[in-house]
C-alpha cells in the first residue's frame, strides 16, 4: 500500500512538473514572439546572428529562436557565434558539441581579450566596460564577415530595468537599454529578443533544458558590482511587490515628455497658455490606473503557434 501511494505521489509530482514546464515553454514563446513583432526584430531573409556565451540567457535566446523559426510566417536564418577569450579553464569543447547538437551553423572565435582586460584593468576595479568594448569590436567585425543582417543578444526584461535604474542612479540620465539599436560603428542591427522576459523564468527554462552551463571568470566573479547591487535591489522589490519590473520595463515604453524635465524633447521655454482644455494637461500628480500593454496583432501573426499548442520541447 505504502509502495502504491509512494508511486501515486511520484506521478503526480511528474505530471506537475509537465504542465508547469509546458506553461513556461508557452509564456517565452509568447514573449519573444511579441517582442519580435512589436519592435520587428526579423524580417523575411534576416540572417541572425545569435551572440551564445556559455550563460543561461544566451542558451536560451538561441534555444527559443530554433524554436520559433519553424513556425515563423518569414524565413530567416540562424548562426551562433561564441567569442572564446582564452579564459583560464575555460572548457573549449562544451559549446562546439552542444551546438552540433542542435544542428545549428555556428563559429568560434578566439581572441585572448581576458589577457587584454587582466593586465589593463587594475586589480579590485572592474572590468566590465573594457571587456564589453573589446568583445563588441569583435563581434560587429566577426557580424560583417559571416554577411549577417542582425546580431542577437541574450538580454532580458530584469537587464533592462538594472541599466535605467542605474543611469538613473549613477549617471543621472534616463536612458535604458533599447530592445532594437543601430550598432555604434553604424554597419549592424542589434536586437535584443528576450526584452519582455523575466530572469528567473529564464532560470528555470535553462535548469529545465539542462544547457551546459559556462561560468564567467571576469565579470561573472565580481559580486561588488554596482550592477549586481541594483539587480539584488530589483529582485528584492520582485519579491515584496510582484509586477513591479514588468510596471518599469512598461514605463519605458510610455514616455510624457511634457511631464518631464529634458528641454531637447519638449519646448518647456516657448511654453503658452492657449485657452483650449488639454485631457492630456497637468494631471502628473493625479492617481493613474497601471494599464496593461496592449498585445500586438502582429505577434499573432509572427508566431501563432507559440500560445495555441504544447510546445514540443517541453
Amino acid at each position: 500500500m505504502n509502495d502504491m501511494t509512494e508511486l501515486a505521489a511520484v506521478q503526480r509530482n511528474e505530471r506537475r512538473a509537465a504542465f508547469e514546464a509546458n506553461k513556461l515553454s508557452k509564456r517565452l514563446h509568447r514573449q519573444v514572439g511579441q517582442a519580435i513583432a512589436d519592435y520587428n526584430m526579423i524580417e523575411a531573409g534576416d540572417k541572425v546572428m545569435v551572440c551564445v556565451s556559455g550563460g543561461k540567457d544566451s542558451y536560451a535566446l538561441l534555444d527559443l529562436l530554433i524554436s520559433l523559426r519553424q513556425r515563423a510566417p518569414v524565413p530567416f536564418e540562424l548562426v551562433a557565434v561564441n567569442l572564446d577569450q582564452k579564459q583560464p579553464g575555460f572548457p573549449a569543447q562544451v559549446l562546439p558539441e552542444y551546438l552540433a547538437g542542435r544542428g545549428v551553423p555556428f563559429h568560434i572565435e578566439d581572441q585572448d581579450t581576458y589577457s587584454i582586460v587582466k593586465r589593463l584593468v587594475p586589480e579590485g576595479q572592474t572590468m566590465c566596460s573594457l571587456c564589453s568594448r573589446l568583445r563588441r569590436g569583435i563581434l560587429y567585425r566577426v557580424a560583417g564577415e559571416l554577411g549577417a543582417t542582425k546580431i542577437a543578444l541574450g538580454h532580458h526584461r530584469d537587464d533592462m530595468v538594472v541599466t535605467l535604474l542605474m543611469n538613473m542612479f549613477f549617471g543621472g540620465r534616463l536612458k535604458g537599454m533599447p530592445p532594437k539599436l543601430v550598432s555604434d560603428d553604424g554597419r549592424n542591427v542589434v536586437i535584443r529578443p528576450l526584452a519582455y522576459v523575466a530572469e528567473t523564468d529564464l532560470e528555470r527554462w535553462a535548469e529545465h533544458r539542462r544547457f551546459p552551463i559556462i561560468p564567467c571568470t571576469l565579470c561573472g566573479s565580481q559580486d561588488n558590482l554596482q550592477r549586481v547591487q541594483v539587480k539584488q535591489m530589483l529582485r528584492e522589490w520582485e519579491r515584496r511587490h510582484p509586477g513591479r519590473s514588468d510596471n518599469m520595463l512598461r514605463a519605458m515604453g510610455h514616455v510624457v515628455p511634457s511631464h518631464l524635465m529634458d528641454r531637447n524633447l519638449y519646448p518647456f521655454t516657448t511654453l503658452q497658455a492657449t485657452g483650449v482644455a488639454d485631457p492630456a494637461g497637468d494631471i502628473a500628480f493625479d492617481d493613474e490606473p497601471c494599464a496593461p500593454a496592449p498585445a500586438a496583432a502582429a505577434t499573432v501573426q509572427f508566431l501563432r503557434g507559440a500560445t495555441d499548442t504544447e510546445d514540443s520541447q517541453a
